[in-house]
């Protein structure tokens, strides 16, 4: 049962970062740090200079933009970048 919650999971965090992939910063988004998938990025990260640069899935210092307010719903959703 573990598995199949970490599989509908993981596609849900896929579809909300492709579709906040699409998203721009605007006054009704927020950063949602840890839920990317590898070159899914919408800006920098610590360690890199731009979009689509993210190296793995949940990378603790990548983000996309989401509405207001979704980013704490979603599991490992935070609203700054994560200790690596």
């Amino acid at each position: 049962m573990k598995v199949i919650s970490r599989i509908i999971q993981s596609a849900i965090v896929s579809i909300l970062a492709f579709a906040a992939n699409a998203h721009t910063a605007d006054a009704n988004s927020e950063k949602c740090y840890g839920i990317v998938k590898a070159g899914m990025n919408d800006c920098q990260t610590h360690n890199t200079s731009c979009a689509s640069s993210a190296t793995k899935d949940k990378q603790p210092d990548a983000f996309v933009f989401v509405p207001k307010g979704l980013c704490e719903k979603i599991v490992d959703g935070s609203l700054t970048p994560k200790e690596k």
